[in-house]
């Protein structure tokens, strides 16, 4: 798989302990864990809040559908105005 948009292709296994390397020289080795800890409980938090977010689009999808169906209008007669629609409440 190439990224077009990256310069020089995504790193393999030397840069990958490169980098690895230069975090733990910029960030100690106590502080690495804690970073690692934040950084999963952010995806953890941003995958719940998307998993929410999709749930709640899904529901109002549903109650807007099964709003249309109880709106539609009966087959076997027409109502032309809003007095015909009072009347046929009562």
């Amino acid at each position: 798989m190439s990224f077009p948009f990256l310069a020089f292709g995504m790193p393999g296994g030397p840069e990958w302990i490169l980098i690895f390397l230069v975090l733990l020289l910029l960030f100690g080795a106590k502080k690495l864990p804690e970073l690692a800890r934040g950084i999963g409980r952010s995806l953890g938090e941003f995958k719940k809040a998307k998993e929410d977010f999709e749930t709640e689009i899904t529901e109002a999808e549903r109650a807007e559908k099964r709003g249309q169906a109880e709106r539609a209008p009966a087959p076997s007669g027409e109502i032309q105005d809003a007095e015909e629609i009072e009347e046929a409440k009562d």
